[in-house]
């Protein structure tokens, strides 16, 4: 259907005379005739009558108005919709984030969301290595992941974070002393693949043994095993923000106790949602309080 006739069919009907619709549609007086007979031979149905007192609408015409009203409406609708789409303020943003980013990751979609609150996003707590292959597949539209990436990805660096060594109680233990006798909670390898090769570089680095280990799912097991004194951990200092009070932090030094962390995408897919989300991070910068 031709929502061009479909206005006219409105307009006219609105305004009772062809004068006055034709000047509304900036269109001629026999330009809006012909469309309205068009349009007439399409539906095979007669619109309007003409009388003394102007046009007006037939029976049929009455009963026709308001769905091609309908019409309309959600013709200027989808317009509309295409038009944010386009500008990239409406959507869908899948983004990945993983330790490092636990605090960080939320506090940024936040910004964003106030900002283009119609685009829909979904965050997914994903190791490093694994958004590193969504992202080249586009199935990830931005990672909070460890930078630079190990594949070829666009990426920013946002903040460094570091180890430390998490106990449950404050003493005058060295971290060789907590490592004899209690034992190194960890991850298991497939969830926490780049944690756990950070923790072997710094225990190699500083001839340092744990002296035995325990392995848990998540993070926040970890943190709940340190806190009931089942063991000690070296966690992201990031990961702070979220653990509970009354665990004590003890920082390490060192050039294998850092690691830099930001933001990555596959710049070779064009996206302006994305786009629009990555100005929004840098804008924002939260991660300068990291």
């Amino acid at each position: 259907m031709n929502l061009r006739l479909l206005n006219a069919f409105v307009t006219l009907a609105k305004k009772g005379n062809y004068a006055d619709a034709a000047r509304a549609l900036f269109v001629s007086q026999p330009a809006l005739t012909k469309q309205i007979n068009l349009l007439e031979s399409q539906i095979n149905i007669s619109l309007f009558s003409r009388g003394r007192s102007g046009t007006t609408l037939t029976p049929a015409g009455r009963r026709l108005l308001s769905e091609a009203e309908k019409v309309i409406g959600q013709a200027r609708l989808f317009l509309l919709h295409a038009e944010q789409i386009t500008k990239g303020s409406a959507g869908n943003l899948a983004v990945g984030f993983g330790l490092s980013s636990f605090y960080l990751a939320p506090h940024c979609i936040a910004e964003f969301r106030r900002r283009f609150p119609q685009v829909d996003i979904s965050l997914t707590d994903l190791p490093s290595t694994q958004q590193y292959a969504l992202l080249q597949s586009d199935e990830l539209q931005v990672g909070f992941v460890r930078v630079p990436p190990a594949v070829p990805l666009d990426y920013l660096p946002l903040f460094k974070d570091r180890l430390v060594l998490v106990t449950p109680q404050e003493t005058a233990n060295s971290v060789a002393d907590w490592l004899k006798n209690h034992p190194l909670l960890r991850l298991h390898t497939e969830r926490g693949r780049g944690l756990n090769v950070q923790i072997d570089r710094f225990l190699h680095d500083n001839a340092l043994f744990a002296s035995s280990t325990q392995l848990a799912d998540d993070i926040h097991t970890i943190v709940a095993l340190v806190v009931a004194g089942i063991g000690v951990a070296l966690l992201p200092e990031s990961v702070m923000h979220i653990a509970p009070p009354g665990l004590h932090i003890i920082a390490l030094n060192g050039e294998s106790v850092s690691w830099q962390m930001g933001i990555a995408w596959n710049g070779r897919t064009e996206d302006i949602i994305r786009d629009n989300f990555i100005a929004a991070v840098k804008a924002g910068k939260r991660f300068s309080a990291q």
